[in-house]
């Protein structure tokens, strides 16, 4: 007979969905909170794993490592302390509602962060030595903390130079090092000090679930509302992307139809000085956290909120305006899948029509069911099917995963039917998850490109894929290799067992199984191995899995019964992958990519940069000389670019396309002088916004880019369709499938 946790569990459990609502009520404690939050891991996490003194020492470590990463703050001597005081009993404490140990290490942390910004103030103040032959760490990570106070002074030391030095090389000086870099710690000391006891109670409890493994974690209620967000891909607000700048949170860009953009007065520059809710009092947001600007501006549909600003072009910082505008539901469009109608020359100089889909996440609306990831590259399958591809490529570079229903469902598009994925609870019961739908949605040649970035869905869908036959996957040796489930439990679901309950405590990530392949291996630290490899900057093995604490071991289960592609589809592996190195040994641009991870790794390895001035100016002319002779190479080779349609989600249907790239696009722009991006798909900035996240909001690809991996792929796809003797390309399908707009 079930436990009544098993049953609440059995209720609560929704993979990888947004929460469960719950009818608002009083708070509950923080101590009640952790309590659930400990009952849970020790009842639901795949482990199993008691709340004893091996979890108490990986509790202390994982929280005193998220508030000092680079083991620089605390000393040896603080360790050893804590260790003596909470090491064994930490845990245990968090079954009995004792929080004391989390605001006390907190206090020592603030302590310790207000006494070195004291002393980098000081230090500033005296003369730097930039022709010593010294060298400081690029990361501490791995080191241990400094033994003493002595040490950790001497460490500083060190690292306040190369900021300094950082500073004073800098090509765009902002301000005067010594004034920049005190403003910097002071932002630092602030942050650490506005944090409030939720915040620090969110901090320990993330500290607690990650000592189980790296994807359990605590969720805040923004946190919550933050993951509804990226699932669903919308939020309600006025639609413009903010970034902290000297105290100010700065408008970087708005999102095209959004309250924002449509309402005109607000301009991308502008920097918001106070918020208002409705008709309520300003409240001055000076200096204040990004996250907490944005909680105020976003809210309700239909409800109104005021923004005081400096205007971008204001010659006087006193000037302000006043724009009053009414939130509304925005979407995320740059994260929706889209995809592109490339048109190149095959090797025998004809024309051959090939599709591109790009996936950055498996995203799914569980609450509204209004998004759907596979809904979505079914309406793009049929617009490129109409425009008659040979052959597709799913690009998953970037994509970190989503839903798991999201995954199952899609792979079916590609499979006609059978398993898909097994998963593996705590008792060892292993269950197979087939295709949902029997139909197939398209059966052509068919290219699956990955990256150490790719994770988790990412992996089950390629994995399948492998594992029939169905595609070849091509990309870094391994993808990230997280081979792990985990489920969305709404703490006041179980902390109304210990009292009173509400929306507003949250919820518990839980990883509550282990997925694995068709054929049986996990994904679990392998990842998905590429059946042909390119070279690529990502592809080192500290991006991925084996690199993080705490990680659950690889295992297999047995083999599922399936059958693979028919045997008249083969996909010719052998024969593709050496045609594939002939071209990467010639290709100067893969030449770029192995000199600069070659450069990467010694950095990683040596882990060392120098703090002097004169080295460090040669080495900045040896990368502007580097780049310089690399961009007039790429001029002079003059290489003639595909013609490529992009294909959205808002014109799938539309008979003209917009037209991203055409043949002597890149030159054109080369001799008009602008720099081509070197990867389209390069990661987001670090702004935040009231759409969370950064990026291009308006995804228009007008910027040409250099992508050698993309390159490589397509011509890869073009060999896989002349092996695969697929159908001759017709004079019609050679023509644009649009003209463009």
């Amino acid at each position: 007979m079930k436990s009544r946790f098993q049953r609440s569990l059995a209720l609560c459990a929704i993979v990888l969905a947004a929460a469960v609502a719950v009818p608002p009520a009083i708070a509950t404690s923080r101590e009640t909170i952790a309590m659930s939050v400990g009952r849970l891991l020790e009842e639901g996490h795949y482990t199993r794993q008691k709340l004893n003194e091996d979890v108490s020492k990986k509790f202390l470590q994982t929280y005193l490592e998220l508030l000092d990463f680079s083991h620089l703050f605390f000393t040896q001597e603080d360790v050893d302390a804590l260790n003596a005081k909470y090491g064994s009993s930490m845990a245990g404490d968090i079954l009995l509602g004792t929080l004391k140990p989390a605001y006390d290490i907190y206090a020592l942390y603030t302590k310790r962060v207000d006494d070195r910004v004291a002393k980098i103030k000081e230090l500033l103040k005296q003369p730097i030595d930039f022709k010593s032959n010294a060298t400081v760490e690029l990361s501490r990570q791995k080191s241990s903390w400094p033994k003493d106070e002595a040490e950790a002074d001497q460490l500083w030391r060190g690292r306040i130079t190369n900021e300094l030095l950082q500073e004073h090389l800098s090509e765009h000086p902002i301000e005067p090092a010594p004034q920049l870099v005190a403003r910097r710690y002071d932002r630092l000391a602030r942050n650490v000090h506005e944090q409030d006891k939720d915040e620090q109670i969110k901090l320990f409890l993330d500290a607690l679930a990650q000592a189980y493994d790296p994807h359990s974690e605590y969720l805040s209620k923004a946190d919550m509302k933050n993951f509804s967000i990226n699932m669903g891909l919308s939020l309600v607000g006025i639609g413009a992307m903010l970034r902290s700048e000297d105290g100010y949170a700065k408008i970087e860009s708005l999102v095209p139809g959004g309250p924002a953009q449509v309402d005109g007065r607000l301009k991308v520059g502008d920097r918001i000085t106070a918020v208002a809710q409705g008709p309520a009092d300003y409240v001055d947001v000076r200096e204040m956290r990004l996250d907490k600007v944005v909680e105020m501006i976003r809210g309700k549909k239909g409800t109104r909120v005021r923004l005081l600003a400096i205007p971008a072009d204001a010659t006087d910082p006193s000037r302000r305006k006043n724009v009053e505008l009414v939130r509304d539901e925005i979407k995320l469009k740059d994260q929706e899948a889209r995809a592109d109608i490339i048109i190149k020359k095959d090797e025998n100089g004809e024309p051959i029509k090939l599709g591109w889909l790009t996936l950055p996440s498996f995203y799914a609306d569980m609450d509204k069911h209004q998004k759907s990831t596979t809904r979505d590259v079914l309406a793009l399958l049929k617009r490129l099917k109409k425009e008659n591809i040979a052959g597709l490529v799913v690009d998953l570079r970037r994509n970190g995963g989503g839903s798991l229903e999201e995954a199952l469902a899609l792979t079916g598009l590609f499979l006609k039917s059978g398993p898909i994925v097994q998963t593996k609870d705590y008792n060892g019961n292993t269950r197979i998850s087939s295709d949902p739908d029997p139909g197939i949605a398209y059966s052509g040649p068919l290219i699956v490109l990955t990256s150490r970035q790719s994770a988790s869905a990412s992996e089950i869908f390629a994995a399948a894929l492998q594992d029939y036959g169905r595609a070849v996957i091509v990309g870094d040796k391994n993808t990230f290799g997280k081979g792990t489930v985990q489920t969305i439990l709404p703490i006041g679901r179980f902390a109304s067992l210990l009292g009173s309950h509400s929306d507003e405590d949250g919820a518990l990530k839980l990883t509550i199984q282990k997925f694995y392949r068709v054929a049986g291996g996990s994904t679990q630290l392998h990842g998905v191995a590429s059946d042909i490899v390119l070279p690529s900057l990502s592809d080192l093995p500290e991006f991925g899995e084996s690199a993080l604490k705490n990680a659950l071991p690889y295992d297999e289960v047995a083999r599922a019964k399936y059958t693979k592609w028919s045997d008249s589809h083969s996909l010719f592996v052998d024969q593709l992958r050496r045609r594939s190195e002939e071209r990467a040994k010639g290709d100067p641009e893969f030449h770029y990519v192995m000199e600069d991870m070659d450069r990467l790794r010694h950095k990683i390895d040596e882990n060392r940069i120098s703090v002097n001035e004169d080295q460090r100016k040669k080495e900045l002319q040896d990368d502007k000389l580097r780049k310089e002779t690399r961009s007039k190479e790429r001029l002079a080779r003059n290489q003639e670019e595909p013609r490529i349609y992009r294909v959205t989600l808002d014109t799938v249907d539309k008979p003209n396309l917009q037209l991203i790239m055409y043949p002597g696009k890149l030159a054109e722009a080369k001799k008009n002088g602008v720099s081509p991006k070197v990867d389209p798909e390069a990661a987001a900035s670090d702004a935040d916004s009231d759409l969370i996240g950064g990026g291009d909001t308006q995804g228009d690809g007008k910027e040409p880019a250099i992508d050698p991996e993309r390159d490589e792929t397509l011509n890869i796809l073009t060999d896989l369709v002349d092996l695969s003797r697929g159908p001759k390309t017709a004079s019609a399908n050679h023509q644009a499938p649009t003209s463009p707009q």
